[in-house]
């Protein structure tokens, strides 16, 4: 079992990103000061370390500093927890080592599992390429919760996940992907959904890429609109869950 330390004085953060890492397996240790931090890492040895940079004895930082000194610490990955995402401090945590960041208002357990994952590599990569089907799905969706469960749930279903947040990003990611299947939220940063299907469908080599519309719009002239201009489907978010919705598209890709 693979162990991971998470050095973050926010109890409350700390136990749900511990109860999330736990259900999926890993052995998950919980200390909230950088002293105690140190002495954790040097006898656990754990194959990853979570490091918030605002703690209490010493900061992220400073433990960052000591465990690249340490010959015995020094090549355990570690993901930085960031209070404020600010650059200067991301990147001289990056200077000292810190494989990867986290910006502490922004994420989920889910996404911090997501992170792990990446970190600790080639065992995640094997069992992902082992299940894998083979098909592409671009996610096209800015809601941060719903597009983490989404993404996690398809991948678990075997699906090759892209995701994306805004409009331009998607037609980039139709084009250079060439997925298998778009899901498509419509009310986006920039140019919103129906933009996106309408351009879509002007470029030949991209018009049979198939769309399902994901929205939490559900007017009738909105539907027949999405339909009209390609949409092979437009699923109301409110009348599904994120496993209806994976039902769904595993159904439409199985014809």
């Amino acid at each position: 079992m693979q162990k991971i330390l998470i050095i973050n004085d926010d109890e409350a953060l700390s136990n749900a990103i511990q109860t999330k890492l736990q259900i999926n397996g890993y052995e998950a240790i919980c200390v909230y000061n950088g002293d105690e931090g140190l002495s954790k890492a040097a006898s656990e040895k754990p194959n990853l370390i979570l490091l918030d940079m605002t703690m209490p004895k010493k900061s992220g930082l400073e433990v960052l500093d000591n465990l690249k000194k340490s010959d015995e610490l020094k090549a355990i990955p570690v993901i930085i927890i960031s209070n404020t995402g600010e650059p200067t401090e991301i990147e001289r945590a990056k200077s000292l080592g810190a494989g990867d960041f986290l910006v502490e208002a922004e994420f989920s357990p889910d996404e911090v599992l997501q992170k792990i994952q990446n970190a600790l590599g080639v065992n995640h990569a094997e069992k992902a390429a082992a299940k894998s089907n083979g098909l592409k799905i671009l996610l096209v969706e800015d809601e941060h919760f719903l597009r983490d469960i989404l993404a996690q749930k398809l991948v678990e279903s075997g699906y090759k996940v892209i995701q994306c947040i805004d409009g331009e990003g998607a037609l980039r990611l139709i084009r250079d992907e060439m997925p298998n299947l778009v899901l498509l939220d419509l009310i986006l940063p920039g140019i919103d959904g129906f933009e996106v299907l309408r351009q879509k469908s002007a470029e030949q080599e991209l018009a049979g890429i198939p769309v399902i519309i994901l929205s939490n719009l559900g007017q009738k002239e909105e539907i027949d609109k999405g339909l009209a201009l390609g949409a092979k489907d437009f699923i109301i978010k409110a009348h599904f869950t994120p496993s209806e919705i994976v039902e769904k598209v595993k159904s439409f890709l199985g014809k």
